[in-house]
């Protein structure tokens, strides 16, 4: 199942690269970008800050810094570029 609560480009290119990456059977990726206005980093217009819950097989095994890498690996240093925060619930 996947699961997202906003389509801005920042959130849709997170959700396609996360999906061909590890093939989720959940991905929920929240903006909480509001949350944090008049905070560090905060953009007007949102995705700033988010939070990606993600189950996928692919992460069996593997310890939780290896899940962390693999995922920043998936997104790719120029998206992360572009999200101030980024929190992560990552499991199988």
């Amino acid at each position: 199942m996947v699961t997202d609560t906003s389509q801005g480009p920042v959130t849709a290119e997170m959700q396609a690269r996360l999906i061909d990456a590890f093939a989720p059977t959940a991905l929920e990726i929240i903006d909480e970008s509001e949350k944090h206005r008049g905070h560090a980093g905060f953009q007007e217009g949102g995705e700033s800050h988010f939070h990606v819950t993600i189950r996928a097989p692919a992460f069996n095994g593997q310890s939780r810094v290896a899940r962390h890498r693999a995922v920043h690996a998936a997104l790719g240093p120029d998206l992360i570029g572009r999200i101030h925060a980024l929190a992560l619930d990552i499991g199988t």
